[in-house]
C-alpha cells in the first residue's frame, strides 16, 4: 500500500493556504474517492462483491425505469426493481453484445439521467470491422476515469514531481513531430487535485526513428505507449545505441503485449514494464499489481466477469470471455457487455489486495484464428520476434513488420515490411515456418508494404480475422 508519506500534498485552491491543502470542488471529489479506493483495495473479496451488487442494483433499477432497451430486456429476463442481486440472479441478467448496442441506438440512452452526473458526451469506439459502437458518457464517468489514472500512479509509488512522456494516438492532431505537445501536468485527473511535473505528448503516427530522437530530447523519467510501438522503439534504439539514462519505468496500454516484451524492456532499457487493461466503452478494467506481473480488477469501477462456454464464472487457471459492467455510467448503461476479449482467472494475490486477479489477457475474439473444422485458437505470433527464435526467421528474411489477415478459414494474407524483396526460395521457407507455427496448412498469400498502419485508435494488431463465426 502507498504510505501516506509518499502521497504528494494536494493542490490547494484557497489563496494563502498551502498546507493542509484545500482543493477546489473537483479536487475534493477526486481526493475523497481516492481515499476510499486506498481503503477498499484491501477489503476481502466478499465485502467487495457485496458493495458491487449494491451499486449494480442501483444501476439496474435506473436502467429498468429510464432506458427503453433495458425496460424490455430486463422484463423479459424476469428482473424487476425488487429483485435482490446475488451471484445467481446476476447471471440471469442477459449479456449485451456489440450488435445489440449498434441496433438499439438511442433506445440505450437514459431518458432521466440523475441530477449531478454532469453533462453527457459521445464515446465512439474504434472497432476494426463493422460499424463503430457509440455510447453516451457523463461527467461522472470522466471523474472515475481520472480517479483510477491517479490511483494507478499512486499504486506504483511513482514520483509525480518528475517528467512524463507519452507516445500514443493523437485525437486532436496537436502533437506532431518534431515538438509534440507540452503539457503542464500529467493529465486532467491531476490538474485539480495533485501537483505533478510536466508531461510531453507525441503522436504515435510519428516514424520510429523520429520517436526515438524526440524521446531522447525529453529526458523523461516515465514513458507511456502502446506495446507494439514500444518493441519497435526498443529495437531501433538498441541498433542505434540510443540511451535514456533518466528513464525509470514504461507503462503500456490499449493492446495485447507479447510475452517477451517485459524481458526485452528490462534488458535493453534497464527499466520495468507495467501494463494496464482498459476499454473505450467502460474505462479501466484492471491495473497491474504493484508486486507482480498479473492484474487486479478495478472492482470500484466495473464488475468484470470471466465466463466459460456455458456462461458460468471460470475458476482460477481457467480461460473465458470477458464480460464487463460499468458501475457509474447512467447515461448509456453498459450492463454485462461481452467485449470480445478472453482472459485467464488468477488465484488470490499475496500482496493482500482483495481485488480479483487476472493472470493473462488474451487476444480479442475477432483476432482468434479460425480453422476449417470450426475450432478457433489464439495464434501466438511472438515467435517472429522472440530472441530464441528470431534467428530462424531472420535467416530467411529481414522482417521489419508483419501482420496476418485471415480472409477465409483456408486463406491468410501475410503482410510484410521487409528489408528487401524475398526470393522464391525464401518465400517457400517462410511459408513452411509459418504453417508449422500456426498448426495448419493454410493457403498463404504474401503482400509487401512500406508500412502497416495502426487502427484509428492507435492500436496495432499482428493478427486480424475477417472470418465471421
Amino acid at each position: 500500500m502507498t504510505r501516506s508519506s509518499e502521497i504528494p500534498i494536494p493542490k490547494s485552491a484557497m489563496r494563502g493556504i498551502t498546507w493542509p491543502a484545500i482543493p477546489d470542488m473537483t479536487g475534493n471529489i477526486l481526493l475523497a474517492l481516492l481515499f476510499q479506493l486506498e481503503q477498499s483495495q484491501w477489503w476481502p473479496p466478499e465485502r467487495l462483491r457485496d458493495a458491487q451488487f449494491r451499486q449494480a442494483n442501483s444501476l439496474l433499477d435506473h436502467a429498468f425505469a429510464s432506458v427503453p432497451y433495458y425496460t424490455k430486456r430486463l422484463t423479459e429476463a424476469g428482473y424487476s426493481p425488487d429483485t435482490p442481486l446475488n451471484e445467481e440472479t446476476w447471471l440471469n441478467v442477459p449479456l449485451l453484445q456489440r450488435e445489440d448496442i449498434q441496433q438499439a441506438g438511442n433506445e440505450l440512452h437514459s431518458r432521466a439521467l440523475p441530477k449531478g452526473h454532469g453533462k453527457t458526451h459521445k464515446i465512439t469506439t474504434s472497432g476494426s470491422t463493422g460499424k463503430p459502437v457509440e455510447l453516451l458518457s457523463t461527467g461522472l464517468t470522466s471523474i472515475f476515469w481520472n480517479l483510477i489514472t491517479v490511483h494507478d500512479f499512486f499504486w506504483r509509488r511513482c514520483d509525480l514531481s518528475l517528467k512524463l512522456a507519452a507516445i500514443r494516438y493523437d485525437r486532436t492532431g496537436g502533437a506532431p513531430y518534431p515538438n509534440g505537445a507540452a503539457l503542464p501536468n500529467w493529465g486532467s485527473g491531476f490538474a485539480s487535485a495533485v501537483p505533478t511535473g510536466p508531461a510531453n505528448f507525441l503522436s504515435i503516427e510519428t516514424p520510429i526513428a523520429q520517436q526515438a530522437e524526440w524521446l531522447a530530447r525529453q529526458d523523461a523519467e516515465y514513458l507511456i505507449t502502446h506495446p507494439t510501438n514500444l518493441e519497435a522503439l526498443i529495437r531501433h534504439c538498441t541498433d542505434a545505441e540510443i540511451k535514456f539514462p533518466k528513464l525509470r519505468e514504461v507503462e503500456t496500454l490499449s493492446e495485447l503485449g507479447p510475452p517477451h516484451l517485459r524481458a526485452l524492456c528490462r534488458e535493453q532499457l534497464n527499466v520495468p514494464l507495467v501494463d494496464m487493461y482498459t476499454t473505450q466503452e467502460v474505462g479501466y478494467l484492471a491495473l497491474q499489481c504493484s508486486e507482480h506481473a498479473h492484474y487486479h480488477e478495478q472492482s470500484e469501477n466495473v464488475i468484470l466477469e470471466i465466463l466459460d462456454e456455458s456462461g458460468r464464472p471460470c475458476a482460477p487457471g481457467e480461460t473465458g470471455r470477458v464480460v464487463v459492467t460499468s458501475l457509474n455510467n447512467f447515461a448509456t448503461p453498459v450492463i454485462r457487455y461481452d467485449i470480445g476479449d478472453f482472459a485467464q482467472v488468477g488465484a488470490p494475490c499475496d500482496c493482500g489486495r482483495g481485488l480479483p486477479v487476472i493472470t493473462k489477457i488474451l487476444g480479442r475474439q475477432r483476432n482468434m484464428i479460425k480453422l476449417p473444422d470450426g475450432t478457433s485458437h489464439w495464434p501466438l505470433l511472438g515467435w517472429i520476434h522472440t530472441e530464441s527464435e528470431t534467428r530462424t526467421a531472420q535467416e530467411i528474411a529481414l522482417i521489419k513488420q508483419f501482420q496476418f489477415v485471415q480472409k477465409t478459414r483456408q486463406d491468410i494474407e501475410v503482410k510484410l515490411v521487409v528489408g528487401r524483396p524475398l526470393s522464391a526460395d525464401e518465400v517457400e521457407r517462410l511459408k513452411r515456418l509459418i504453417i508449422s507455427k500456426l498448426g495448419y496448412a493454410f493457403d498463404l498469400q504474401f503482400s509487401y508494404h512500406d508500412n502497416i498502419p495502426r487502427s484509428a485508435s492507435g492500436k496495432y494488431e499482428d493478427f486480424l480475422s475477417l472470418v465471421k463465426d
